[in-house]
C-alpha cells in the first residue's frame, strides 16, 4: 500500500516538473516571437538608422570645426535573442517582452569609436542638443571604470520614430569609446568566453592592468594633439 502510494507521489511530482518545463519552454518560445517579431525589429532597425544617421552629421560637423574626422568607426545591432536571455537571467529576471524592453537598455545599440577622450564628450553633447534624441541615463565609465577596467561612455537614449498616426519613443544605447578603448573590450570579452572560470582571479588582474595602461595610453595621445593644435 505504502509503495504504491509512494510511486502514484512520484508519479505527480514528475508530471509537475514537466508541466513547469513545458510552460518555462512555452513562455520563452513567446518571448522569442515578439523580440523577434518584424515589428520589433523594424522599429529597431529604424531607431538605428536615425543614429548612425546622426552621428554621420555630427561628426561632418566636428571634421568642419576641427579639420579632422572625430568619429572613426560606428555601427549598431539589435541583440541576440540568447544573449539577452542570460543577460535577464543573470539580473533575475523573468523571461517577458514588457520586461526586456523595460530593464534591458541595450536591445537596440549603436556605437561608435572616437579618435580621442575628448571627442567622446563633443559627441555626447551633439547628441543631446537633438530633438528627436532624448537621453534617459548617461553611464560614465570612462570617468569611472568598472571593476574590469573596462571603459566606455553609455547613452541611454529614446529615439523618436515617426508612425502613421504619431511617434514612437525607442529605447536606445549608444556607447562611445575611443580605438584603444574598444580594442580591449573586444579582446577581454573573448578572453572571457574563452577562458571560462580558469585562473580568474591573475587573469582580471592583468586585464586590469592591460586597461589602466590604455588608459594611459589615450591621455598621452590626447596631449601630444593639443600640443600640435598650438602649433
Amino acid at each position: 500500500m505504502n509503495s504504491c502510494i509512494a510511486v502514484k507521489e512520484e508519479s505527480r511530482f514528475i508530471y509537475t516538473k514537466i508541466e513547469e518545463e513545458r510552460q518555462r519552454l512555452k513562455k520563452k518560445e513567446q518571448f522569442k516571437r515578439l523580440l523577434t517579431s518584424s515589428e520589433f525589429t523594424m522599429k529597431g532597425k529604424c531607431a538605428i538608422s536615425l543614429l548612425l544617421t546622426k552621428l554621420d552629421i555630427i561628426n561632418t560637423i566636428l571634421l568642419m570645426q576641427h579639420g579632422r574626422s572625430v568619429i572613426q568607426m560606428k555601427t549598431g545591432r539589435l541583440k541576440e535573442f540568447d544573449s539577452i536571455c542570460a543577460k535577464m537571467q543573470k539580473k533575475g529576471l523573468e523571461l517577458n517582452f514588457s520586461l526586456a524592453l523595460d530593464r534591458i537598455n541595450d536591445l537596440i545599440g549603436v556605437r561608435a569609436v572616437c579618435a580621442y577622450v575628448d571627442d567622446i564628450y563633443q559627441v555626447a553633447d551633439l547628441i543631446e542638443k537633438q530633438k528627436d534624441i532624448r537621453i534617459v541615463k548617461i553611464k560614465d565609465y570612462i570617468k569611472q571604470p568598472k571593476k574590469s577596467g573596462y571603459q566606455s561612455l553609455h547613452l541611454i537614449l529614446e529615439a523618436a520614430i515617426p508612425q502613421q498616426k504619431d511617434i514612437q519613443w525607442i529605447k536606445v544605447e549608444l556607447q562611445l569609446r575611443t580605438a584603444a578603448m574598444d580594442y580591449w573590450a573586444n579582446l577581454d570579452h573573448q578572453l572571457r568566453y574563452k577562458r571560462g572560470k580558469k585562473e580568474t582571479q591573475l587573469i582580471d588582474e592583468e586585464l586590469q592592468q592591460c586597461a589602466s595602461m590604455i588608459s594611459t595610453l589615450d591621455q598621452k595621445m590626447l596631449k601630444i594633439r593639443k600640443k600640435i593644435d598650438k602649433i
